[in-house]
């Protein structure tokens, strides 16, 4: 593969391997990532996403199999691809007594064509804390510290590993608007992640990984939908499931009752809820606790980890 690209995939992977001994942490994946997309890559723990990301980063040389960077062999060429792509770790490891400016700038001595401090600072709003002192950040203020290092060489591509974590509630949300303010601007992201909800609010497209392998992947829709959808609610008293219409015709795959307490699995929401709504209308029936929902990126995770350990 030359520098010049006709195509705007930026990251290729194919027939990935990485083993430590005669442990193979990562057993042939292939992947894409295209240019301008935030693509999640998740898994448990010991599913292989750290190991991946450091072949993606060009922090170990693969196994087996081949990894292109912006056309380029991330390892073999890394002079060429480090100045072009930026990477947040789990752990930043930051001198404590040196200020958020003074941190920056020395880092930035360190990067090639590195933007103003300033600049990276106001990115991830900590400008104003620029002369407090790394041991006086809160655990949000360093993961954003840790993001302006990342940013200081204008990456084209962007690697975060569990950016996140150990946040409290908002501190993870003004992450996840940091994040997209960058893909917006063009900035392709690579992002693990343990939060399940974060990879269903940021992602394009997502793998799950498991055993070293890619169990499922695609757009985030497309993953959940291999989930059923659901439908609860309460029957009156004096009326049972079986005086329902007919389930399988309104695209319902499984049924549970409780007492008067119904669920319903489908594949297809809006035509059973549309069926359960025009027989309870035409009943004249109340069907209280109404929830109807479609599956969630958890319930497709649990459901793939599940069936993946159950078969091994």
């Amino acid at each position: 593969m030359g520098n010049a690209r006709a195509t705007d995939t930026v990251i290729e992977v194919a027939g990935l391997r990485r083993s430590y001994g005669a442990y193979e942490a990562v057993r042939g994946i292939d992947l894409a990532v295209g240019r301008g997309e935030l693509f999640a890559l998740l898994g448990t723990n010991g599913a292989g996403k750290t190991s991946t990301l450091e072949l993606l980063e060009g922090q170990a040389a693969p196994s087996a199999g081949q990894v292109r960077v912006l056309g380029r062999d991330p390892y073999r060429d890394r002079a060429a691809v480090r100045p072009r792509i930026g990477v947040m770790l789990q752990e930043g490891g930051f001198p404590m007594e040196l200020t958020v400016a003074e941190t920056a700038r020395m880092w930035a001595g360190c990067t090639s064509g590195a933007r103003p401090v300033t600049e990276a600072l106001e990115i991830v709003r900590l400008a104003e804390r620029r002369s407090v002192r790394v041991k006086q950040l809160s655990g949000g203020e360093r993961r954003r510290l840790d993001l302006a290092l990342a940013l200081l060489g204008r990456p084209e591509v962007l690697f975060l590993d569990e950016p996140t974590t150990g946040l409290d509630a908002q501190s993870r949300r003004d992450t996840w608007e940091l994040i997209r303010q960058l893909k917006d601007n063009g900035t392709t992201v690579v992002l693990t992640t343990h939060y399940l909800e974060e990879a269903e609010q940021l992602a394009d497209r997502l793998a799950i990984m498991h055993g070293g392998m890619i169990a499922s992947a695609g757009r985030v829709a497309d993953v959940v939908a291999e989930r059923p959808s659901r439908i609860s609610f309460e029957l009156p008293p004096g009326h049972f499931l079986g005086d329902l219409p007919p389930l399988a015709p309104l695209g319902v795959t499984g049924h549970e009752e409780t007492g008067r307490s119904v669920r319903l699995e489908t594949r297809d929401l809006q035509r059973t809820a549309t069926g359960l709504l025009l027989w309870a209308a035409d009943k004249d029936l109340q069907l209280r606790a109404l929830d109807a929902r479609s599956a969630t990126l958890e319930e497709a995770f649990m459901h793939i980890a599940k069936d993946l350990e159950a078969a091994r």
